[in-house]
């Protein structure tokens, strides 16, 4: 176990990694997780993301802001769900994911997480360099997108409680800088906006499924923000403030976008806040710049606990700490500054087509994660035989949960409705691609029916404190 005594000052760079955090190091309130996760979702990708509803789905505006309500909505659900299990096992959710896959059978999902963490980490790059640009046209993008790059680092090297401080602060600066953006905007919302555009169900559902894969995307490390707080915190208050702080504030910022875009009758969100929020839209730009770098910190913590989490699978007895996330955090850094310099001439096509893609990946594993600790285990995981060398009950392979997993996104196939792809059942909604929702409600089934069979893995039951101090 990493000595963590001295962890709790906002600016120390936190000694843990992917250890567990046992009972005594231990702190935090619930409500901290309203604050992060309002304030991270009140961001310039989410802005951008919801102007999508007009721009690209072309939804009138109510249809645009029932879409995103219900997606953003449902897709919290799941992510409230798996926030809620860090006060209960107190380790990072990758590490956790070994109890479904056995210990090196979850090498597969922590591939995919990081390839997720580290494709929204170079976005935000990209996005931090343009708007810094915007804020200061002396600095030029390549520069301004190196800088927003380090920044980012630093936040993400600092760790847990810097993060924390951060989004408890900017919630109230990004809240109320949004609503003084809103009353600006919302005298342009006449009769002619509101005609803009019409409901189609293939667009509805598209945005819906945008939105509702947004908050599972966040599924792979909302517990790594949550393992720190006291096991007595319990279910109840983890879930209802990550769930109403994440809903919300992506909403809010969906919306936002949706607005800007009607009322400027523009075709790029940031130019559009711009152009209809006057003077005040060099406020908003700098806060914008600032909620990226934070959000983007976080992005980069959880890659960088994922590639930890990988590298330990090989060598048990290896206890990584500070240095080392400093260490795997350079190296993120170099490659994926590049990586954004190379790519942010494509950048809003990238991202649409990346976040559309996750969908096939994160649907059957949300659906095994969840299955497994509610229904199956009961809210208990053994972190001692979760950390064991050789997988300890858990294995090193579950093989029927890793070929549920494989099921469970070629089942989706038939269902895809994607710019690269056509499968033959996608049209059963007009063109909605339904093919996460099938993934997910089919592996759901198949895994839970599979475990009433005998085909799990459940633990023998004991309290939650006496199996994590094993």
């Amino acid at each position: 176990m990493t000595n963590t005594t001295n962890d709790n000052s906002v600016l120390t760079i936190e000694s843990n990694s992917i250890e567990y955090v046992s009972p005594e190091h231990r702190h935090g309130k619930p409500v901290d997780l309203f604050t992060l996760w309002f304030c991270t979702n009140v961001a310039p990708l989410a802005v951008i993301s919801g102007a999508t509803s007009v721009l690209i789905f072309h939804l009138d505006l109510v249809s645009a802001i029932l879409a995103i309500a219900a997606g953003q909505f449902f897709g919290a659900i799941f992510h409230a769900l798996t926030s809620a299990q860090g006060p209960l096992v107190g380790v990072p959710q990758m590490i956790q994911s070994r109890a479904q896959f056995g210990r090196y059978g979850s090498l597969l999902v922590v591939g995919f997480t990081t390839l997720i963490y580290l494709g929204f980490f170079v976005s935000n790059i990209i996005l931090a360099g343009k708007t810094l640009h915007a804020a200061a046209p002396p600095v030029p993008i390549p520069l301004a997108t190196v800088l927003g790059a380090v920044f980012a680092t630093l936040v993400g090297v600092i760790g847990y409680n810097f993060i924390h401080r951060f989004n408890k602060i900017g919630a109230w600066f990004m809240g109320g800088a949004l609503v003084i953006g809103m009353i600006l905007m919302v005298p342009s919302l006449n009769a002619s906006v509101l005609q803009q555009g019409h409901f189609n169900l293939s667009g509805w559902f598209a945005m819906f499924g945008l939105c509702a894969v947004w908050q599972i995307s966040f599924a792979p490390y909302t517990s790594d923000y949550s393992r720190y707080l006291p096991e007595s915190t319990g279910f109840a208050k983890t879930f209802a403030f990550t769930y109403f702080g994440t809903s919300l504030g992506t909403i809010f910022a969906f919306v936002f976008g949706v607005i800007a875009v009607s009322t400027g009758h523009a075709t790029d969100a940031m130019q559009a806040i711009r152009t209809q929020t006057g003077m005040f839209g060099y406020v908003l730009i700098f806060l914008f710049l600032v909620n990226i770098i934070g959000h983007n910190g976080m992005n980069l913590y959880g890659g960088v606990l994922s590639c930890i989490t990988a590298a330990q699978t090989f060598r048990p007895s290896w206890t990584p700490g500070r240095n080392v996330r400093i260490g795997v955090s350079a190296i993120l850094l170099v490659a994926c500054t590049a990586t954004a310099l190379w790519a942010s001439s494509n950048f809003i096509a990238i991202f649409l087509t990346a976040i559309f893609a996750m969908r096939i990946v994160l649907a059957p594993w949300i659906a095994i994660n969840l299955v497994d600790f509610y229904l199956v285990n009961k809210r208990h995981y053994l972190v001692s035989e979760i950390v064991s060398s050789t997988g300890g009950m858990y294995g090193a392979f579950n093989v029927k949960a890793l070929a549920l997993y494989v099921f469970g996104i070629v089942i989706q196939v038939p269902f895809m409705e994607e710019s690269f792809f056509h499968g033959p059942w996608a049209s059963l909604l007009g063109g909605a691609d339904i093919s996460w929702m099938v993934g997910l409600v089919a592996t759901a089934l198949a895994y839970y029916l599979l475990a009433q069979n005998g085909g799990s893995r459940s633990p023998r039951r004991s309290t939650a404190s006496a199996t994590a101090s094993e």
